[in-house]
């Protein structure tokens, strides 16, 4: 018995000492956060890599190291910096609670601000691969397929959204990804098909926000096609919700000249 006792009176002496070691560092971070908010960028940093010294490994260096990423990017203007940092979170604990924000914000930085589409598309794969959750990989799926529409690579842009569809049919993303859909069959001069697939949206979101979009898409392939006194009427129809009225007004001047000139 006095050996028992012996053994769990260090131990008993340990667990406060630890926790409140834990305790002082929660409160560095805190103390970081609100040098930050309050503009004292250089000053949230010392106390941060402060923690990094103290506490080499854990929770709160995986905090440090993801709070120094959002400084240097947002505060800072320096994202080559943050990345680093955003990667270390990474490499300390893939698994960890901070690791798919960390991951999502060396998504958007590659897209967004360096512009780097190729690696972008890598990192948001990364991201498919790391979550299970279907509505976040839909969000990452859909940036991907919008990133392909941004190179003017349609074709695969398509196939992105088809993706999309298919494997995350009760996505926020699925409506705006068939609008977007029709948009992308368009800029491929594929009008053949717009009809149908404009009738199947129309019959699935039949009060869309983008109703007045895709038929202004489908009246300029009427117009392209030479059908013009349709066009006219299909742009026409426009008149009262279209977003863009000095667009509709040149398109519809456009069909008069044309239809007087025969």
């Amino acid at each position: 018995m006095q050996n028992l006792i012996r053994c769990i009176l260090p131990v008993l002496f340990i667990i406060p000492l630890l926790a409140c070691e834990a305790d002082q560092g929660e409160q560095l971070v805190l103390k970081a956060n609100n040098e930050w908010v309050n503009g004292r960028n250089h000053s949230a940093i010392e106390i941060l890599k402060s923690i990094l010294k103290k506490y080499p490994s854990g929770q709160l260096t995986e905090e440090a190291l993801f709070r120094l990423g959002e400084i240097y990017h947002f505060s800072l203007n320096n994202s080559i910096q943050a990345i680093s940092y955003f990667q270390e979170v990474m490499e300390t604990n893939k698994n960890g609670p901070l690791s798919l924000d960390a991951q999502t914000y060396i998504a958007e930085i590659m897209e967004f601000t360096f512009k780097d589409y190729d690696q972008a598309i890598i990192e948001y794969q990364k991201l498919i691969h790391m979550c299970d959750e279907p509505q976040k990989n839909s969000d990452h799926q859909y940036r991907i397929a919008s990133i392909y529409v941004k190179k003017q690579n349609y074709e695969q842009a398509v196939a992105e959204f088809e993706i999309l569809l298919t494997t995350y049919p009760k996505s926020t993303w699925v409506e705006t990804t068939q609008f977007k859909m029709l948009e992308t069959l368009y800029a491929l001069n594929r009008c053949l098909e717009i009809p149908e697939y404009h009738n199947n949206f129309i019959d699935s979101y039949p009060n869309s926000k983008y109703r007045s979009e895709m038929k202004f898409i489908l009246a300029t392939c009427l117009e392209e096609k030479g059908l013009l006194e349709k066009a006219y009427k299909g742009f026409k129809a426009l008149e009262m919700d279209y977003a863009y009225p000095a667009l509709l007004k040149m398109k519809l001047e456009n069909i008069e000249k044309r239809i007087n000139k025969k």
